[in-house]
């Protein structure tokens, strides 16, 4: 509804950060999930199970927030911490890309960040909740994230 830029460029110079993002709201303004734990085995299971998120959970007022990894939705990198870490891996397709870009980014020594002072809206498709053939390639982006090892420890 505003221009996010304004706060999310005030943010990589307060904060020093190699990424951050947005809020996402939904179009009709619920809070999207684009602020996220690392996924492992076992909140993997959670989340086929019941339902579980993975969620980073953050106050209301918040200013900052150092989640795990945030969705590919929207991102706004340093141009420098992102061809430090090279980039996205292109072994990824269409998910997981996100996670992956983010874990090598604090194992690099390099904060990820969201600020509550920029929303946008984002009209999620989920489409591999009804199609089969995005449900493989989830599926299949999943395990290439796990079976690389474990998410790394933040240097917050």
């Amino acid at each position: 509804t505003e221009n996010p830029f304004p706060p999310l460029l005030s943010t990589l110079r307060r904060t020093r950060a190699a990424l951050t993002a947005p809020i996402a709201v939904s179009p009709n303004g619920e809070i999207e999930d684009n602020l996220r734990r690392f996924p492992t085995f076992g909140s993997l299971l959670s989340k086929f199970m019941a339902g579980e998120k993975g969620r980073y959970p953050y106050r209301a007022g918040q200013a900052i927030i150092h989640p795990d990894w945030v969705a590919g939705m929207f991102m706004l990198f340093r141009r420098e911490a992102f061809q430090a870490v090279g980039g996205f891996d292109e072994r990824y397709f269409l998910y997981y890309e996100d996670v992956d870009i983010c874990a090598r980014l604090w194992r690099a020594g390099l904060r990820v960040t969201a600020t509550a002072e920029a929303r946008v809206i984002h009209d999620a498709q989920r489409a591999s909740h009804r199609d089969l053939q995005h449900l493989r390639w989830h599926l299949g982006s999943a395990a290439r994230y796990l079976l690389k090892g474990s998410a790394p420890r933040k240097a917050t």
